[in-house]
This record gives structure tokens, C-alpha cells and sequence, in this order.
């Protein structure tokens, strides 16, 4: 997959999966289905997620030859604008970055049996965060060691999602003092130790995972040689979906907020017609515009190397403020329902705090632009 050349504007593909992805996500997931399944175990749809496969958006960037589509990141990135724009939760992201991990790195064998899987709609989850909260995928303390049956792993790895559901899952450990990725099939799985975690983003189900003596064949491994590139795949990618959910959030949240503005009345008049209200509003829809503009600049030269990861870099750094201070200015112009539970702001809020987490928060992400750039 390479980046695109030509000047910056929505292809064919986007504008046709963008009009699609809005309209069914719209449908699928209203605010009142959101909450929904917040009291749910599963935490999503398993229908509307067998749906998305079989319009064929899980295989958007899996290869042809593989069972996929065969087109970029750049396709992926406004159906997932879209799902954050709904505040849909689901083994979406997870699934599509292990396949472009087994893209990358994955035995020809591997491609062959897990690629098609993973388009057809079996989830994949990934298990590359540990207990010690660094950013950096290379930071690993998960073991993976031979013996004379195969791989035996050791270690904890936490914010798992959806692992239950999981047909695949994608390990990071070190193996004979390099890092090294690790196929994990359901069978696996099911002999990890897993405990279920409280994170601040209700719409997800996160999970640790124990991997204590946990058994895998030797051809569980993926390609050694190219497992840094692999990773490095792994954290960009993550980042520009990340983004573009926090994207797709930030605008649906200054919807909400414009829409209580103009209803609220104070003094005879709708409170959004007060400077001091009105002022800020487009001040956050400006930041969640300028961060928009950055993520599909980024999706636009994916894959082209310096210049794509200083492209993605920019646009995680932009998503994460742009979306908490949105939500920060709903929590505030709801007044005192703002801070309740039943006020929708809250939940734009956790996903800004989630989002801002995942694959490195704005600080860390300025941090690496400064070596790039400097």
C-alpha cells in the first residue's frame, strides 16, 4: 500500500464509503442504542458488526488475493469517522489492525488462513499495552520462549478489547531477546486468564490478560525479520483511527451542544445567541475542522514514509484537545444536567479521555513530530 500522489481531496471511494458509512451508522446507532448497550456484557452488535463485513468494509485494506478489497487506509479511515461520529463500539478497529499487521509480517500461511477470516467478520483483538503504560510498542516485557513442542508465553498485557469475542489475537513479546509477534487462535485464548477492566470509556470492553504458560505452535510467530516494521505499521495505523474516531466524535458533540444552545432559553432568548457561548462553540468546531483537515491529510499520504508519519503524528495530536475541549464546553453550557450522568456531553468526554490513550496522546506524539521534524 502506498501513499497517493496529487492534490488532497476525497476520492471516489471515500466520498462513496463516507455518504454509506454515515447513513448506516446513523441508523444503526442512536444515542439511545449507545447507552443501551452499555448495560450490555458483549458491549456491541454482533449483527451490525457481520453486517459491516458483508459490505465488505472489514476487507476494505486486506488485499484481493486474500479475500479483501485491496484499496488503503484511506478508504478505512471515513467509515471509522463515522462509527466514532455514532459512538459505536465493536472489534472494528481492533480487527482491521491485526490484519494490516499480518499484512505486513504474517507468514504466507498465516495470510492465507487469517486474512479471509478477518474479512468475513471473525473479530481480532490486540494485546500490545502492558501494565506499565508506554507508548512506545517496542517497550515489551511479555516473554515468549521455545521449547520442544513450540512457544510458551509469560506476562500481562491489558487493555484487550473485546478479547471474549476474539477469533485472532495479535501478541507482542520479546523471543530470543528481540521483539516478536505472537498469532493467538480462540483455542489460546481460552487458556489466558482474563479479567475484565474498568476503563473510563463505558462504550468499550476492555480486559487483562494473563498469558502465564499460556502454549502455541512455532508457526504461531509471525515474521521475525519484519516485526519492527510491523509494529511501526501497527502504531500509525492505530493513531489514524483513533483520530478519526475522536473526528467523527468531536463533530457529533458540537451538534448536540448547538442543539441545546438553540433550544435553552435564558432571559427571553436562546442562551447560544450569548458572545461568550457562541464565541467558544465555533472555537471548538474550528479545532475539531483544523483536526479533520489533518486526519484526512494524513490518510491522503498514508503509507509514503517521514512525510506520512509526521502527517499522522500531527493529526493524533490535533483529535485528542479538539475533542475534550468540545466536550469540556458541552459538559459546561449544559450547566449543572452537564455534570449528571443522563446528559450526553459525559459520554463524549470519556471517549476524548480513551482516545487521547490509545497509540500515544498528544505530548507523546509532539514528542516524536520534534525528532522528525527538527
Amino acid at each position: 500500500m502506498s501513499n497517493r500522489s496529487g492534490p488532497i481531496g476525497l476520492s471516489d471511494e471515500q466520498a462513496a464509503l463516507l455518504e454509506s458509512a454515515a447513513k448506516y451508522c446513523k441508523d444503526q446507532s442512536p444515542i439511545d442504542v449507545v447507552r443501551g448497550l452499555i448495560e450490555d456484557e458483549q458491549g456491541f452488535s454482533a449483527e451490525v458488526f457481520q453486517e459491516m463485513a458483508e459490505f465488505g468494509w472489514l476487507g476494505i485494506a486486506i488485499p484481493e488475493a486474500d479475500g479483501g478489497a485491496g484499496l488503503d487506509m484511506a478508504e478505512v479511515v471515513p467509515v471509522v469517522e463515522q462509527m466514532g461520529r455514532r459512538l459505536m463500539a465493536g472489534p472494528f478497529v481492533a480487527s482491521t489492525l491485526v490484519a494490516q499487521a499480518i499484512v505486513v509480517a504474517g507468514t504466507q500461511s498465516q495470510k492465507q488462513k487469517v486474512l479471509p477470516a478477518l474479512a468475513d467478520g471473525a473479530p481480532g483483538t490486540l494485546l500490545l499495552s502492558e501494565p506499565h503504560c508506554h507508548f512506545d510498542p517496542l517497550q515489551i516485557r511479555c516473554q515468549a520462549v521455545r521449547n520442544q513442542d513450540g512457544l510458551i508465553l509469560s506476562g500481562t498485557k491489558c487493555l484487550g478489547l473485546d478479547v471474549p469475542v476474539a477469533h485472532w489475537a495479535l501478541v507482542s513479546a520479546i523471543y530470543e531477546g528481540e521483539p516478536a509477534l505472537v498469532l493467538l487462535d480462540q483455542a489460546a485464548l481460552q487458556s489466558a486468564s482474563l479479567r475484565r477492566e474498568v476503563v473510563i470509556d463505558e462504550t468499550r470492553r476492555s480486559f487483562r490478560v494473563d498469558l502465564d504458560g499460556v502454549r502455541v505452535p512455532s508457526d504461531a510467530l509471525l515474521e521475525t525479520g519484519r516485526v519492527r516494521d510491523a509494529l511501526a505499521r501497527l502504531e500509525l495505523t492505530g493513531a489514524l483511527l483513533a483520530a478519526a474516531e475522536m473526528c467523527g466524535a468531536g463533530q457529533s458533540c458540537i451538534d448536540y451542544t448547538v442543539d441545546y444552545l438553540n433550544q435553552r432559553k435564558q432571559f427571553g432568548r436562546p442562551i447560544g445567541s450569548y458572545q461568550a457561548l457562541k464565541h467558544t462553540t465555533v472555537h471548538a468546531h474550528i479545532q475539531i475542522e483544523q483536526a479533520r483537515s489533518h486526519l484526512y491529510a494524513a490518510a491522503h499520504v498514508f503509507g509514503g514514509g517521514v512525510e506520512a508519519e509526521i502527517a499522522v503524528r500531527m493529526a493524533k495530536a490535533a483529535a485528542g484537545p479538539a475533542l475534550a475541549f468540545a466536550a469540556d464546553r458541552a459538559i459546561q453550557f449544559h450547566g449543572g444536567y452537564g455534570f449528571t450522568y443522563e446528559c450526553d456531553a459525559q459520554l463524549y468526554r470519556r471517549r476524548a479521555i480513551w482516545g487521547e490513550a490509545q497509540f500515544g496522546d498528544a505530548m507523546y506524539q509532539r514528542r516524536r513530530l520534534a525528532d522528525l521534524i527538527l
